[in-house]
Parts: structure tokens; sequence; C-alpha cells
């Protein structure tokens, strides 16, 4: 069993930029992730964009629904920026794929050390081995299906909408 991991961006893979004190996307640290956390699940990785969720259009998400839909693989994750999260989960939703689907993100980048970006890949792994197919976010230990969460912005934690 394979699970695909496709990458769109977000947080998960932003650096910071000592001069300019800006954030920017190099690579993704998805990998570099897998194996420090010794990973030992069969993983294909791919890198779709490596864009901030508020700039995601509708052909980014078409894209990811076009990936999603004609992969092998029947559970995947899909990295992304989480002030968008459930605008995509909701397209992903509608196309109808049989598979499981799981969205997460982070908070804070994982080139700062303290992100929540490597706790939240390993849940996401776990929940696409073990839910049925569905589209379901995946943030702070906790997994919801698409259609009952929302990201507190408050907080900066995601939760049930009702």
């Amino acid at each position: 069993m394979s699970i695909m991991i496709l990458i769109t961006g977000g947080t998960f893979d932003k650096e910071y930029d000592e001069l300019s004190g800006k954030l920017y996307f190099k690579e993704t640290h998805l990998p570099e992730m897998l194996k420090l956390g010794r990973c030992t699940l069969q993983t294909e990785v791919r890198t779709l964009m490596m864009i901030d969720s508020l700039e995601m259009t509708e052909e980014d998400r078409d894209l990811l629904v076009h990936y999603c839909s004609k992969c092998e693989e029947d559970k995947i994750v899909v990295t992304h920026g989480t002030d968008t999260m459930d605008v995509t989960a909701r397209k992903l939703a509608e196309a109808n794929i049989e598979k499981a689907i799981v969205l997460t993100g982070a908070m804070i980048p994982y080139k700062f050390g303290s992100s929540d970006g490597f706790f939240n890949l390993g849940s996401a792994l776990a929940f696409a081995q073990s839910l049925p197919h569905g589209v379901y976010i995946a943030m702070n230990g906790r997994y919801f299906p698409w259609n009952n969460v929302r990201k507190n912005r408050n907080t900066g934690v995601f939760e049930e909408i009702g």
C-alpha cells in the first residue's frame, strides 16, 4: 500500500528571508521530514505547486482534483495552506473521488524548528491509512470531515463547526 503525498505549498514549506524579512518558497521539505521522522511507509511525493493558499486559483484546485483522480493510490495526503484548506476540501469532495484524501498544513513553517507541521504530517499519514474513502482535514492531532470544520482565526486551531 502506497500513499500519494501531493504538495501545494502553504506555511508547511515556507522559508524566511533574513534580509527582506519575508517568507518565501524554495523547495518542499517533505522528503526531509519523512526521513527525519523515520517513516517506513511507501510514499510517492509529488510537488504540484508551491504557493500560499490565499493565492490558489480555481485552476490550481482543478489541477489538484485531476491528480487525485488519476493517481493509482487510493490514499492521498495533500499539504496545503491553512487559510483556504476548507475551500479546496470542498472542491475535492464535490469531485466524488473514491479515495481517502486528507489535507493537512502547518501554522508555523517547518524551517522555524518549532513547527506543528511534523505532528500534522504524521497524523495525516495515519488518518489516510485508517479512514474510509472521503475528504478530511487533519490538524492538531484530530481529523474532521471536510464539511464539518473551520479554522478558528482567533486561536489558530481547527475545530468542528457544529
